[in-house]
């Protein structure tokens, strides 16, 4: 079982960056976990935004934030971050991690473990 905190979200202008983190807490050690970002607009469908494998060798994206977002990990603080670059104001949305025993993929429904969330507003 894990626990994951999302922190770090806000508000920004079109063009600004920011960092969210998720950091994870429980028995199972954080290492075993394949990590994945989601988000959610008002009125949309939760979607995948990236994931990164147990070790943070392999990271996949989502074509619309390919290229602005990264995503990484620091197994030794048990933490999973998204740097947002050049935000847009279609980027607005409460973002969510998740965490999988499996391979960390692009489907709502392989991530077993969610965190709350945390509401990014990108303003025009």
């Amino acid at each position: 079982q894990v626990q994951l905190v999302e922190s770090g979200g806000g508000l920004v202008q079109a063009g600004d960056s920011l960092r969210v983190s998720c950091a994870a807490s429980g028995r199972t050690s954080f290492s075993s976990y394949g990590m994945g970002w989601f988000r959610q607009a008002p009125g949309k469908e939760r979607e995948f935004v990236a994931a990164i494998t147990r070790s943070g060798v392999n990271t996949y994206y989502s074509d619309f934030v390919k290229g602005r977002f990264t995503i990484s990990r620091d197994n030794a603080k048990n933490t999973v971050y998204l740097q947002m670059n050049n935000l847009k104001p279609e980027d607005t949305a409460v973002y969510y991690c998740a965490a999988t025993n499996g391979f960390p993929t692009g489907i709502n429904n392989d991530y077993r473990h969610w965190g709350q969330g945390t509401q990014v507003t990108v303003s025009s």
